[in-house]
């Protein structure tokens, strides 16, 4: 199906609409990586544009690979109500995403023994690793926290009410209700302010170009600031609701009339009980991922403290935080849509009413970060996102599945590619499938949006030291 493909204009592709497909599906890719584009991404593409009350056109972003149902990288659009919810189209890891740290630190303020000590000290404070549980007891707060996030953290005392307008939705998407949420569910939610495994990861890294000078500045990142970044999501509980509700949406599809063209898309009527019913989760799980990443910015900030000096730990600030794998009630070309973004991020142009008030003149920060070796991206949305329902990639985007990196990347190949950078695990085989040659050319995925004015390249950050989770 890739043959099908047409260049639409520059960097983007269409797939016109053909057998079941209610709507074409379009896809943003610089020729460069067109080879790395996968026929199954398509076919996964062309399934979503087959289910009721798809709207416009299916997106694949430059980072697009092949997922379960809607592909990495994918954003599908439906009508609100009367479309359909896909708890598969909205992925595993539910608000899987990142945030990033200002520090008052410049490169040289570090040495190498002050990265390995912030390393150390970071991991004392932050499980890693598949299954690991939380070292807070909070227990008796947990229905709060997945119902209201972050902002029932600062009732506690336990993140600062400042943070709020730094986090997409204020830290908390409303409509979440514990009850939607299964025992198996609810069981994992002991996970909370984990790091996890996979590609999530903790990166100490240092600003190295600067491409807007004033956004820049207002976003407080100079050249050889020291920035931390923070990639993690909704843990076993949100994976455990993604499952639960795929199979339920799949066994009670016939009943609604629903014919799935693959069970990975497997959804239900918006405006049914089962489809209520995991909006209502999935909001708890984004709430519990938004929370995750706020303890863990205050263990962080702790850890920072203890190497660096309370001094240092002060002038640690929140930059942002956004969502990656979600579906929101939005407003785009002139209705009201369900948008499932998976493997994809929100970038509202500057003077859109949903930004934030401290970024409605910028437009809120949009982050795009790399892979372990390589270069991430601060960014803005420009007035052309509005064609992508706001939407951009979330990252590079494999090439390599995890098992073909095992199978193929060597011990001296990884380390070339991590020279200088500090990580956290003795043995390259336990994280080579996170290497940096299983991921596409970062600046090729960028320059996908940058060049036909989707996004505005604000900065770019080279890693110094990385934490990644076994598993």
């Amino acid at each position: 199906m890739t043959a099908g493909l047409v260049k639409k204009e520059q960097n983007v592709y269409l797939l016109p609409q053909q057998g079941d497909m209610k709507v074409p599906c379009q896809v943003y890719l610089k020729a460069e990586l067109l080879p790395y584009l996968e026929e199954e991404a398509i076919e996964q593409l062309a399934d979503a544009a087959a289910l009721p009350g798809v709207y416009k056109y299916v997106l694949g972003m430059p980072d697009i690979h092949t997922g379960y149902g809607l592909p990495i990288g994918g954003v599908l659009a439906v009508g609100y109500p009367e479309g359909v919810v896909s708890a598969g189209a909205v992925g595993m890891d539910i608000n899987c995403g990142v945030r990033l740290l200002t520090t008052g630190l410049s490169r040289g303020d570090l040495g190498a023994r002050d990265i390995q000590q912030l390393l150390v000290a970071i991991e004392e404070l932050i499980p890693t690793g598949i299954g690991t549980q939380s070292r807070y007891k909070l227990d008796r707060h947990l229905k709060k926290i997945t119902e209201e996030g972050v902002p029932h953290l600062v009732k506690l005392g336990l993140a600062p009410e400042e943070d709020l307008e730094r986090i997409e939705e204020g830290g908390c998407l409303p409509g979440g209700d514990l009850a939607a949420c299964s025992k198996e569910a609810q069981a994992r939610m002991d996970q909370l302010s984990t790091l996890g495994g996979g590609n999530h990861f903790i990166e100490i890294s240092v600003v190295d170009q600067i491409f807007d000078k004033e956004t820049a500045a207002y976003f407080n990142l100079a050249p050889d600031q020291v920035v931390i970044m923070i990639h993690s999501g909704s843990r076993g509980f949100g994976h455990q609701i993604c499952q639960d509700y795929s199979r339920e949406m799949a066994k009670q599809a016939p009943q609604f009339g629903i014919k799935l063209p693959n069970r990975g898309l497997a959804c239900a009527p918006i405006q049914s009980d089962l489809g209520r019913s995991y909006l209502a989760a999935m909001a708890c799980a984004v709430n519990f991922a938004f929370a995750n990443r706020q303890l863990m910015t205050a263990d962080v900030i702790k850890a920072v403290a203890k190497v660096l000096g309370r001094g240092e730990a002060d002038q640690v600030r929140l930059l942002y935080d956004v969502a990656h794998n979600i579906a929101k009630k939005e407003h785009h070309f002139g209705r009201e849509l369900l948008i499932h973004r998976k493997g994809a991020t929100r970038a509202l142009p500057p003077g859109h009413k949903n930004n934030p008030r401290h970024y409605l003149d910028t437009g809120h920060p949009v982050l795009l970060p790399g892979s372990m070796g390589t270069h991430s991206y601060i960014a803005t949305g420009l007035e052309r996102a509005q064609e992508t329902f706001c939407s951009v990639n979330h990252g590079a985007g494999r090439v390599l599945s995890r098992k073909a990196a095992r199978r193929s990347i060597t011990g001296r190949e990884f380390q070339e590619q991590m020279e200088g950078i500090h990580y956290n695990v003795s043995n390259y085989k336990r994280i080579v499938d996170e290497a940096p040659q299983a991921y596409k050319d970062i600046h090729l995925v960028v320059n996908t949006l940058a060049e036909i004015d989707i996004i505005n390249l604000v900065a770019n950050v080279r890693p110094l030291a990385v934490i990644k989770g076994e598993g």
